[in-house]
């Protein structure tokens, strides 16, 4: 079967300053603070754990506390892109899904639904149907299209039978004034608002033939820039200098995330060059940390562990190979040998400690025996050998 190569770089810090604790599994499908994020439309497959979450979810609702099966859950998060309605599907096979849908008051969804605060916007708690979902025709689990202001987060939970690990079919669409977002409409964004003082600038570009692509974008870190957006050519200005976040995801696409040094004083440009799903491509993820010479795993590194989780629950048909590589001089030794096997397992257990099924993930190490670089003579050529690789089969 086709293989697609996912490569994941561990930069390992020797300094005791970066040995932090080791990653929890705080941010499983299955709570409400490991929600699915979802920035676009799409078809995906997600699958239920057949186990109870870390957070009951609805026990602040009494209404909804023998009435919702909080036993096995799935949380999905999304942030509305622009002012319009949101419709979805969620089915399964057999058996019942319920759903709930909650608003964000404020800042914090997740503890405003412990609280009982957050308001339910549509809920289906019968157990007849094996399918719910939103649209303007309503019947059976489907109930009318939910309205959507820009910017606002709801946190949608969908429930099904006790014990059971089914696949969920999730198809999802965000429409404006009834209609699907026109790619087309949404190219250039523009947010600057002084002509004179220096452009950030971010392009979306196809790696192979250039071409723009319609992307989602992210931005966390600046006042002036952070937001989710959507387009190929992004202009903003900066008012102040900062490190930033940006996460980009498109359709069709391995997703690219990166920091960078966003200056209010200069103008400045960057190119997100996405590459296209297919056999034998590859994605690198940088900034997977581990506690040096250990296969523990830093907090620092969650981000990116989270984006992988999420990756794999929205493509609950995948099966991938964890495999464990790290950079020595010379033959491979026992001590290499067995703290590759060691990460590739750490990062097994991370996925299946935060719900993804433990029959899609197999963990191999490498020890020294496949590195990218034969002879290193940089820094950057000795990281890329110490390594983590998913292959996707």
């Amino acid at each position: 079967m086709a293989k697609i190569l996912f490569i994941f770089s561990l930069f390992l810090f020797t300094s005791i300053a970066f040995a932090q604790n080791e990653v929890k599994h705080a941010t499983s499908l299955n709570s409400c603070t490991g929600g699915i994020n979802i920035f676009e439309d799409g078809d995906f497959q997600l699958q239920f754990t057949g186990k109870k979450g870390g957070d009951n979810g609805v026990e602040a609702y009494p209404s909804l506390v023998d009435k919702i099966n909080a036993e096995n859950v799935i949380w999905v998060t999304y942030i509305a892109p622009k002012d319009g309605d949101l419709t979805f599907t969620a089915s399964k096979k057999s058996g019942f899904v319920q759903m709930v849908i909650f608003e964000q008051d404020e800042k914090d969804v997740c503890g405003e639904i412990a609280q009982g605060i957050a308001e339910i916007k549509r809920v289906h708690t019968g157990k007849e149907a094996s399918m719910v979902g939103l649209d303007y025709k309503v019947e059976g689990g489907i109930m009318y299209a939910l309205p959507m202001k820009e910017g606002r987060k709801y946190q949608l939970l969908f429930a099904t039978d006790s014990d059971l690990k089914d696949k969920l079919y999730l198809q999802w669409r965000f429409l404006i004034g009834g209609n699907e977002v026109a790619k087309t409409e949404a190219e250039v964004v523009d947010r600057r608002n002084d002509d004179f003082a220096p452009t950030f600038k971010i392009v979306v570009r196809d790696k192979e033939t250039k071409e723009p692509i319609i992307a989602n974008l992210t931005i966390e870190g600046n006042k002036s820039l952070t937001g989710m957006y959507s387009g190929s050519d992004f202009l903003f200005n900066v008012e102040r200098s900062s490190t930033i976040t940006i996460k980009c995801n498109a359709e069709g696409y391995f997703l690219n995330d990166l920091e960078e040094e966003a200056s209010s004083f200069d103008d400045q440009a960057i190119v997100l060059e996405l590459e296209r799903i297919s056999a034998g491509k590859s994605m690198k993820l940088e900034d997977i940390e581990f506690v040096p010479g250990t296969s523990e795993i830093t907090l620092a590194s969650e981000p990116k562990l989270r984006r992988l989780k999420d990756f794999l629950a929205l493509n609950a048909e995948l099966h991938v190979e964890i495999q464990g590589h790290v950079f020595a001089i010379g033959d491979n030794t026992n001590a290499a040998q067995r703290v590759s096997e060691a990460r590739a397992k750490r990062v097994k257990k991370y996925l299946i400690q935060n719900g993804i099924d433990k029959d899609r993930l197999t963990a191999v190490g490498y020890g020294n025996t496949r590195p990218v670089y034969e002879e290193p003579k940089f820094f950057y050529e000795e990281q890329a050998n110490r390594r983590v690789e998913i292959v996707v089969k």
